[in-house]
C-alpha cells in the first residue's frame, strides 16, 4: 500500500465536502429569495371617473374595464416571475412603464366610445394610467367593475351640448330654384345631386345629435358646418357643369348657397331639395331659339392614284375626317351659350383643324410608302362655320 497518497486524498475529500456545504448554502439562499413575497401593482380606479355611460357604449366600456383588470394581473405575474432580474430600474422600465402605456390606450378607447354618443369625458389620463407598487404584496383593493350602469344616450355639458334638450339642426339655402331651366340631357344628373344635398343635410343633423357636448365653442363649425359646406360646394358645382354641357352654364353664388346655419330649436329644413325638376324647352334659358351652326370643311380633292396596299388605310382616314366633322357639329349644339366670342374658335374649330392635319398627314404617309408622297394636304384642314 502506498501511504504517501493518503493525505492528498484526505484533502480532496475535505474540499468536496466544503463545496457541497457551499452549494447547500446557496440553494438555501435561493429558496429563501423565492419564498419572499413579490410586490404587486397598485393602479387608480377608472370606472368612477368615466361619468354617465351611454347605452350604446356600455358593452365596449365593460370590455375595456375587464382589460384593465387583465393588464394588472399580467403585471403582477411578471413581478413574481422576474424577481431578481435587472437593476434598480428594472420594474419601472420592464413592468410599470409598459403597463402605463397599455392603460393609456385602454382609457382613451373608453373616452372615445362614450364620446360617440354623449359628451366625451375629460380625464386625467396620465394620472389614471400611472400605477405604483404595493411593497407588501397586496393587490388592488377594488378591481374595475365587470358592469356599468347605462346613462342617457345624449346630453352632457359643454358649449355645444344642449344638455337634455333637442340637438340643433342645420338650415341650408335651397339650391334647385337657383339653377334656372334644366336641359333634358342634364335632368337625371341634377336630380341625383339634389338628392345628395338632402343626404348631406341628414348626415350633418345626425352628427349634431351624436356629438353633443364634444369639443369647444368652435366644434360645430369646424367639424360639421365647415365640412358640410365643402361637400355642398362640390355638389353645386357639379350641377352647374352638368347644365353647362347642354345649355348656358348658370352663374351661381356658390358660397352663399353652400353655407348652412343652425336651427337652434331642432327644426329641419322647411323645404328639402325636390326629387324631380322640370325640363327646359329648347335646351336651356340661354341656349337661343335658333338652330346651332355647323362646321364647313373643304373636301379633300386632287389625291393621286392610290396604291392597292394603301387603299384601306386611306379610306379609314377619309372616313375619320367625316367623324371629326360630326363630333364638332354635336359640340356646337351642346355648347350653345358657353364662353365668349372666341369660344367656338378656341374650343371647336381650332381642335378640329389639329385633328384634320394629323389625319391628312397619315393619308400622305400611307400613299408615300408605295408611290410618290402627295404634299400639301394640310390646306384642307381649316374649317369655317355654316351660320
Amino acid at each position: 500500500m502506498n501511504r504517501s497518497r493518503t493525505p492528498a486524498r484526505r484533502w480532496q475529500i475535505a474540499g468536496v465536502g466544503a463545496v457541497a456545504v457551499a452549494l447547500v448554502g446557496v440553494g438555501l439562499g435561493v429558496a429563501s429569495a423565492a419564498e419572499a413575497t413579490a410586490p404587486t401593482v397598485n393602479c387608480p380606479a377608472v370606472a368612477g371617473e368615466l361619468g354617465a355611460v351611454p347605452a350604446q357604449a356600455k358593452a365596449e366600456i365593460e370590455r375595456n374595464l375587464a382589460l384593465l383588470n387583465t393588464q394588472i394581473a399580467e403585471a403582477n405575474k411578471r413581478l413574481i416571475t422576474s424577481q431578481g432580474e435587472g437593476g434598480k430600474n428594472f420594474i419601472q422600465n420592464a413592468i410599470l412603464g409598459p403597463l402605463k402605456d397599455k392603460r393609456v390606450s385602454t382609457i382613451n378607447r373608453m373616452a372615445t366610445a362614450i364620446g360617440r354618443n354623449a359628451a366625451k369625458p375629460v380625464l386625467n389620463v396620465d394620472a389614471l394610467a400611472t400605477c405604483s407598487l404595493n411593497a407588501n404584496g397586496g393587490g388592488n383593493a377594488a378591481p374595475e367593475p365587470a358592469q356599468v350602469p347605462a346613462g342617457n344616450a345624449g346630453g352632457g355639458s359643454g358649449d355645444n351640448a344642449g344638455g337634455a334638450g333637442t340637438a340643433p339642426t342645420v338650415n341650408c339655402p335651397a339650391v334647385a330654384g337657383a339653377l334656372g331651366a334644366v336641359p333634358a340631357q342634364a335632368k337625371a344628373e341634377i336630380e341625383r345631386n339634389l338628392a345628395l344635398l338632402n343626404t348631406q343635410i341628414a348626415e350633418a343633423n345626425k352628427r349634431l345629435i351624436t356629438s353633443q357636448g364634444q369639443g369647444g365653442k368652435n366644434f360645430i363649425q369646424n367639424a360639421i358646418l365647415g365640412p358640410l359646406k365643402d361637400k355642398r360646394v362640390a355638389t353645386i358645382n357639379r350641377m352647374a357643369t352638368a347644365i353647362g354641357r347642354n345649355a348656358a352654364k348658370p352663374v351661381l353664388n356658390v358660397d352663399a348657397l353652400a353655407t348652412c346655419s343652425l336651427n337652434a330649436n331642432g327644426g329641419g329644413n322647411a323645404a328639402p331639395e325636390p326629387a324631380a325638376v322640370p325640363v327646359a324647352a329648347g335646351g336651356g334659358a340661354n341656349a337661343g331659339a335658333g338652330a346651332a351652326p355647323t362646321v364647313n370643311c373643304p373636301a379633300v380633292t386632287g389625291l393621286p392614284a392610290i396604291p392597292a396596299q394603301a387603299q384601306a388605310e386611306v379610306a379609314r382616314n377619309l372616313e375619320l375626317l367625316n367623324t371629326q366633322i360630326a363630333e364638332a357639329n354635336k359640340r356646337l349644339i351642346t355648347s350653345q351659350g358657353q364662353g365668349g366670342k372666341n369660344f367656338i374658335q378656341n374650343a371647336i374649330l381650332g381642335p378640329l383643324a389639329d385633328k384634320r392635319v394629323a389625319t391628312l398627314n397619315r393619308i400622305e404617309t400611307a400613299i408615300g410608302r408605295n408611290a410618290p408622297r402627295p404634299e400639301g394636304l394640310e390646306k384642307f384642314a381649316t374649317c369655317s362655320l355654316n351660320g
